[in-house]
Parts: C-alpha cells; structure tokens; sequence
C-alpha cells in the first residue's frame, strides 16, 4: 500500500523489489477533499501524478524498485501512465482499452525521465515530517491498514469455523 512520496522515497532507499502506488484511491481522497470544480481529470488526476511523480523519480536516481500502479478509476489514467514498468488493470478496463480508438500513446520513459526532485534525504525524522505533511498518504495509509485488519480478522473467523 503505497499513496505518498515520502513512502516511496524509503521504500526505494530500502531496496523494495516492487510498489504499488494505488492510483484510484489517491483520485477517491482528492475528490472527497477538493473544492468543486477542481479538475482531477487526465493529467491532473492526483493518482496519476503521484505515480508519474515517483516514476521518474525512480528512474533518474536508477532505483531498480519496479512502480506498478494499481486501483485504476477509469482509463484514462491507464492512458496517462503508458510506459509505467507495470500496470494492473481490471478485466473491465482492459475490454474498455481493447474497445476504443483512443491512442495510447506512452508518456513515461525509464529511459529518459523527467523529475524536478533531486534525491530526498531519507531519514526516520525526514519520513515522519514529509508523511505528518500529506493528509491524504496519511489517512489513505491508516484506512489500509484498519481494512487489512478488518480482513484478516474476518478470514481468521471463517478459517477457524472450517477447521473446527
């Protein structure tokens, strides 16, 4: 579960194999907490400039983390993150994709990428400052979280129904 910059920033400090920046759910806290008007549509969708963001940020400081985006609203982000190392994309989507005449023209390159941020101190008291900065990392995180555990009390109880 990944939402902010400062998680990937020590998550590619940290080695990780593979973060999975969740786009939709990004896009969902933006709607729910921007002015009306706002538009979060195509390159302005929050989830799709956050992975775009860490993308390139990955990129130019050749992090080898692979960035695959995941929770996708619609297909136009799906558009916007062409060239992402990875993408899920719902069964839906993919039929949507496969349907359209729409280009799907890339616009991330590993090879070339396009990042205003220099390599970002990561340190526990730069991680804390930077995550107590953004709202929505913070809050999308713990809602994760309050979910897994949701889940995993509830397959808990079911296992142990089964196994009884």
């Amino acid at each position: 579960m990944l939402f902010g910059f400062a998680q990937a920033v020590a998550c590619a400090d940290a080695g990780a194999y593979l973060i999975s920046p969740f786009v939709g759910r990004i896009l969902d806290w933006y709607k729910a907490n921007s002015p009306e008007g706002t538009d979060l549509s195509g390159a302005n969708d929050p989830g799709v400039v956050s992975v775009s963001r860490i993308f390139n940020y990955y990129k130019q400081n050749n992090f080898n983390t692979v960035v695959m985006g995941a929770s996708f609203r619609n297909a136009e982000e799906i558009r916007q993150l062409a060239g992402c190392d990875r993408l899920t994309i719902s069964p839906t989507l993919i039929t949507e994709l496969a349907n359209t005449q729409l280009p799907l023209d890339r616009k991330l390159f590993a090879e070339n990428p396009v990042s205003a941020d220099d390599l970002a101190e990561n340190s526990e008291a730069a991680f804390r400052w930077n995550m107590n900065e953004d709202a929505m990392a913070t809050e999308k995180l713990a809602e994760g979280i309050r979910n897994f555990t949701k889940d995993q009390l509830t397959l808990e109880a079911q296992l142990s129904v089964l196994l009884k």
